[in-house]
């Protein structure tokens, strides 16, 4: 069996990969990119969320969390110093590095009761839910 020449396989194996790599664009939405190499995982849980950052190589002093209208947001920089001196490298790319993450929330969250803890690089956030009543009967005063 003779195989011919196929001048687009490559093309549509490097489409493949890049469908992997970055979705379906026929359903990309700006709102909602994860382009990102940042794994992030979000568990819901009955009276909280639970937010789970891989951010190896990074320290507890350069991540920043907030939190604010039904998002979670995450930056990280860490700069790593480099003296004249340091001339004997033959390959550097890991000088610095930025991540830049929000993670839209299903439900209100109790921003004073948020927490975060770092381990290993990798930054669990939690976010209790508010304890606010779903519903309530509001008494109308007469005038």
């Amino acid at each position: 069996m003779s195989s011919r020449y196929d001048p687009f396989a490559e093309t549509e194996r490097l489409l493949d990969r890049m469908n992997r790599r970055f979705g379906d664009v026929e359903g990309w939405d700006a709102s909602d990119d994860r382009s990102s190499s940042t794994p992030i995982d979000l568990v819901e849980h009955d009276d909280e969320f639970v937010v789970t950052f891989d951010l190896p190589g990074f320290e507890t002093d350069d991540v920043e969390v907030r939190v604010a209208d039904h998002t979670l947001r995450i930056e990280a920089d860490r700069d790593e110093s480099v003296s004249e001196d340091d001339e004997a490298y033959i390959r550097r790319e890991r000088r610095h590095r930025s991540v830049r993450e929000s993670v839209s929330l299903p439900d209100e969250v109790d921003t004073e009761a948020v927490s975060a803890r770092m381990r290993n690089g990798v930054l669990t956030v939690t976010l209790p839910r508010t304890t606010a009543e779903a519903e309530r009967t509001v008494e109308i005063n007469e005038e």
